[in-house]
């Protein structure tokens, strides 16, 4: 059996099995049964096996070389090495279709795991299991139909093919910056499940909400770490001395991940305090409308990015299942309105609730904004046949006051105590960590920092810093009073007892120091640029970079013509920098990869523009504090690891306990 006619009887499988599967439970769902609950699960373990083995297949047919599968005849070569001919599975659209539909197996096979001493006591897991399989029910659809990536070769059958697109080739975080993208797009369908089946079935209870929330910090990790891993691709490949372009592809990953973080924020609202349960259900169903725009941003081919495949039959499809989920979501609350009724008003203004209001707030502006930026060329284009573009400056006018005032936000909402404070509390709650503040400010003015905004958004930091580093250590040194424990075990102790607590402030810790890292970094670049042959020398700041000479090497897949530079600050020689420009033979123009020297405070950054005849053009430029953007990204993924660790298991609190649905019952 060839690979392609397996890879479609594996396919047809799997679309059959998400299809009737999402038909049994989701009636599970409504009338339950165990009968429907073991085949509604069998199909979705059918669905989920199916997908990872046809994946599976086709990373074979690319290993094999078999050109007779259209999509190998595509992407594959003979020369490209063996990890990046893995990693071709996602370097074109059916491919990455297919690894979409895979990943999408793997969340289905945990959540399968994680319900199954729910499922015959809780008739939300068989409809949560019914929508994960409809949205399975769709990629496939795509896949059988208008990509499917098994289609024969038409004869003759080639020798070899072009290889994947270079810029995966580039670098070795495209072997890992992607999956990181799809686990945490694709994650986002377990949330949304969870939700519509909630609202289905018209439970929607803090012990729900207490689950839906650690299944959507699970792909807001995954989507975290794309983010960072994707800008720091751009960093060390596009040669423009950033990380973050405000390009449209990036957007679309960025807009879930606000969504997603206003989620997180709001849940505990109507988890610890009963409010605004119907909001918390919004944004789990915005967070997933917002992964399927951001995926038809990236396949259908009709925003330019240098992240985006190419022009694809598959847009109106997407465009299609967005209004589809669009207008099921607002179909749903609307039935739903008096069962997503908040539990108690808001006390004061003055406590962590009005301050995590308010924060919710700033996101969803900032969502607005970015969504508004990011569609309106499209927009204006569509309605009005005008080509407009929106840039970073559009971007960088909301974004700079929002962000600094969010920063501040984070430090003041768990400063505050839940329910009701004086102005003296207040007081007394916030004084330190102000003064915490202003000498962040001061110790980085006196150090040459004199930007106001720049000034303003590293106050923030240092206030959200000191006040998680308070409410981290506060408990510590509790318990080793009140229990006369040693400073590790009192450590030990607390962090089992209040894992959440400690995550979310470490994710806030990594926040700020990233925000503090980009105020800098993105105010006080310094660039330089020329035209250089051997024995001649580039001055930017400090530093003098002279060009020793240039050398070719032959890789099997790519030509590299490198440059090395000897870097001397001051009279001290302290490095070589070898930034180079990489030929493909399927790509008209060379792809840089820029060299870089990395410091505590500040990166060299060194990138080439051309070769010619043994002169060389560069770009050179002083990037100060850009390691602590990744420092506070390793940061937060480690914030986001604790908050998710599991907890010993608990008894589970009876579903009649939970809010019941208006009149009318379930579904």
């Amino acid at each position: 059996m060839t690979h392609a006619l397996l890879g479609r009887i594996l396919v047809f499988l799997a679309l059959s099995a998400a299809a009737s599967g999402a038909v049994v439970a989701l009636a599970g769902g409504r009338a339950p049964s165990d009968g429907r609950t073991r085949l509604g699960r069998a199909l979705a373990a059918a669905f989920a096996w199916s997908t990872i083995l046809a994946a599976a297949t086709m990373i074979i047919a690319l290993l094999e070389h078999d050109f007779s599968v259209k999509y190998v005849a595509q992407v594959g070569s003979r020369e490209t090495p063996t990890v990046i001919t893995i990693v071709s599975l996602w370097s074109s659209l059916e491919g990455s279709i297919l690894f979409w539909a895979a990943v999408l197996g793997l969340y289905t096979l945990g959540w399968l795991r994680a319900s199954r001493d729910l499922a015959h006591e809780d008739p939300r897991a068989d409809s949560t299991l019914g929508v994960i399989l409809a949205v399975g029910a769709f990629f496939t659809l795509l896949i059988a139909s208008v990509a499917n990536p098994f289609l024969d070769t038409p004869p003759p059958v080639p020798m070899n093919g072009p290889g994947p697109n270079p810029l995966l080739q580039n670098h070795p975080l495209m072997i890992i910056h992607p999956p990181m993208l799809y686990l945490g797009y694709v994650g986002m369908t377990v949330p949304f499940a969870m939700a519509v089946a909630a609202l289905l079935g018209g439970r929607v209870g803090p012990d729900w909400t207490r689950s839906l929330r650690r299944w959507m910090l699970i792909p807001w990790a995954f989507l975290t770490a794309g983010i960072l891993l994707g800008g720091r691709w751009a960093y060390d490949v596009l040669g423009w001395g950033g990380y973050w372009g405000w390009d449209p592809v990036e957007n679309a990953s960025f807009l879930p991940w606000l969504s997603a973080t206003t989620f997180i924020h709001a849940s505990m609202l109507e988890e610890r305090r009963g409010l605004f349960r119907g909001w918390a259900m919004v944004l789990v169903l915005v967070t997933f409308a917002l992964t399927v725009l951001g995926t038809f941003m990236t396949r259908s081919g009709v925003f330019n990015s240098v992240h985006s495949f190419t022009q694809s039959p598959i847009g109106p499809l997407f465009l299609g299942f967005l209004a589809l989920v669009v207008m099921g979501s607002v179909v749903l609350l609307s039935a739903r309105v008096h069962a997503l009724a908040p539990g108690q008003p808001l006390r004061s203004p003055l406590s962590r609730e009005g301050a995590f209001i308010v924060n919710n707030l700033l996101f969803v502006v900032f969502t607005f904004a970015v969504l508004l930026g990011t569609t309106y060329p499209l927009l204006a284009e569509a309605l009005r046949g005008t080509k407009v573009s929106v840039g970073g400056p559009f971007f960088s006018d909301f974004a700079v006051p929002l962000g600094i005032a969010i920063t501040f936000l984070m430090g003041i909402g768990p400063a505050l105590p839940w329910g009701r404070a004086t102005f003296a509390d207040v007081g007394r709650a916030l004084a330190v960590p102000a003064a915490g503040g202003v000498l962040t400010a001061v110790a980085f003015y006196a150090a040459g920092i004199d930007h106001a905004a720049t000034l303003l958004a590293l106050a923030g930091a240092g206030f959200a810093i000191v006040v998680a580093l308070r409410d981290m250590g506060a408990p510590v040194l509790a318990r080793r009073r009140s229990r006369g424990e040693g400073l590790g075990t009192a450590l030990v102790g607390t962090l089992r007892r209040t894992r959440r607590r400690v995550g979310g402030q470490l994710v806030h810790v990594g926040v700020a120091l990233a925000i503090g890292a980009i105020a800098i970094s993105s105010t006080y670049q310094v660039q330089a640029e020329g035209v250089l042959r051997p024995g001649q020398a580039l001055d930017i700041g400090r530093y003098h970079l002279m060009l020793e000479g240039t050398r070719n090497v032959r890789d099997p897949h790519r030509q590299r013509q490198i440059a090395d530079f000897t870097i001397y600050d001051g009279a001290e020689k302290v490095g070589v920098l070898s930034p180079a420009m990489n030929r493909y033979a399927t790509a008209m123009n060379p792809i840089g990869t820029p060299d870089v020297r990395s410091t505590a405070d500040h990166d060299l950054y060194v990138s080439l523009m051309h070769i010619d005849r043994g002169e060389v053009g560069l770009r050179a430029f002083i990037n100060p504090g850009v390691s602590w953007v990744w420092i506070g990204g390793a940061v937060m993924l480690l914030g986001a690891l604790v908050a998710m660790w599991p907890a010993r298991r608990r008894a589970p609190t009876p579903v009649a306990a939970e809010a019941p649905a208006a009149a009318g019952g379930g579904a």
